[in-house]
């Protein structure tokens, strides 16, 4: 395993964390226990969770993931071996088993949340506390184009950054990141941060994988000039970056079983992954080793958020920070991007 510094922290995570939305629903209590046994045995020290989990979301559900990793930690008594990473929700009328669909990223429901997080994490604090999504509408969760917003957003990112320091300042959370921002957001948070004397981030929690690579349109610059790296989600695209869907959905993959995860299977989508596939055979490798290893050598990259169902798939995405891909291969790489540029926002 290898460790970079995330951004100006003093927290050194492994480049593979492990991502555990599937716990709960997905994966059994048990199965969870297993795989962060395993991902540990392996050097991971990063660990990613979200009040939401597991996903797809739903009340009976809810916070389910946070439990299964918190009875893991007063089990195994591994707290200081990790670095625990959580997530509040924004604006989620859509959600109304969260805080009676009340929930945004004001200062009361903020402080709900962290509570309700650190009680089911069975731990007094958390290294990393992201923002899950913005208040505000703008361009995130598949939306490419941005659409100007007919109203303001339930909280200011003023109000909102207020609060993730006083959380800071109670011991609570030792640092704050963002997740499925924009440059605009990013940069705001910066400015504020600056002008109120506030936390700065440490971290962007984003999708980006071989399907999608608009990360590196406008957030890649503000990553390297700003030093906030990149925590790149989805990096298989919900697992079609596997070929595992090509050609049927085998049963109980999570594009089996949950059909609103769709947005990895545009037509376009799917011929850009065919060829990755079929790049990935020619050299011998398999496609989920590829495109993880194309992920974990980003120089914006601080880490990657791989997710598993079982130990096997577990064990080949861990191994890909084993790989270097041939410079032969990337210009093949940025031959397809060329042809199907960003196919999946």
């Amino acid at each position: 395993m290898r460790y970079r510094q995330l951004g100006d922290s003093q927290l050194e995570v492994s480049e593979i964390c492990l991502g555990t939305m599937t716990f709960g629903q997905q994966n059994s209590e048990a199965e969870g226990h297993a795989q962060l046994d395993r991902a540990l045995d392996y050097g991971v020290n990063f660990i990613d969770t979200a009040e939401m989990y597991s996903i797809p979301p739903r009340n009976e559900t809810y916070g389910a993931t946070e439990r299964i990793i918190g009875n893991w930690l007063a089990k195994s008594g591994k707290r200081d071996r990790i670095i625990l990473a959580s997530k509040v929700v924004g604006q989620a009328d859509w959600l109304p088993h969260i805080r009676d669909g009340k929930a945004c990223l004001n200062r009361a429901n903020i402080e709900q949340a962290i509570d309700g997080s650190l009680r089911r994490l069975q731990t007094d604090y958390l290294d990393l506390y992201q923002v899950h999504w913005p208040d505000r509408q703008t361009n995130f969760f598949g939306k490419l184009g941005y659409q100007y917003p007919a109203e303001s957003p339930p909280a200011s990112l003023e109000e909102t950054l207020s609060a993730l320091g006083g959380l800071v300042k109670a011991g609570k959370v030792r640092y704050i990141g963002v997740s499925n921002e924009t440059p605009w957001g990013v940069m705001e948070y910066l400015r504020l941060s600056d002008k109120f004397g506030l936390p700065r981030i440490v971290s962007i929690q984003n999708p980006y994988n071989l399907l999608n690579r608009s990360y590196e349109i406008g957030l890649a610059e503000i990553s390297h000039r700003e030093q906030i790296p990149l925590l790149a989600y989805s990096p298989l695209g919900f697992g079609v970056l596997s070929g595992k869907y090509l050609d049927h959905k085998p049963e109980k993959a999570r594009l089996s079983l949950f059909d609103s995860y769709k947005r990895y299977s545009t037509v376009n989508g799917v011929a850009a992954t065919r060829e990755y596939v079929e790049l990935a055979r020619k050299y011998g490798l398999s496609p989920a080793q590829m495109a993880l290893a194309f992920v974990n050598n980003r120089p914006f990259v601080g880490a990657n958020i791989i997710g598993a169902t079982n130990l096997e798939q577990l064990q080949e995405n861990l191994k890909s920070i084993e790989l270097v891909l041939p410079e032969q291969l990337l210009d093949e790489i940025e031959a397809i991007q060329q042809r199907y540029p960003n196919p999946c926002p």
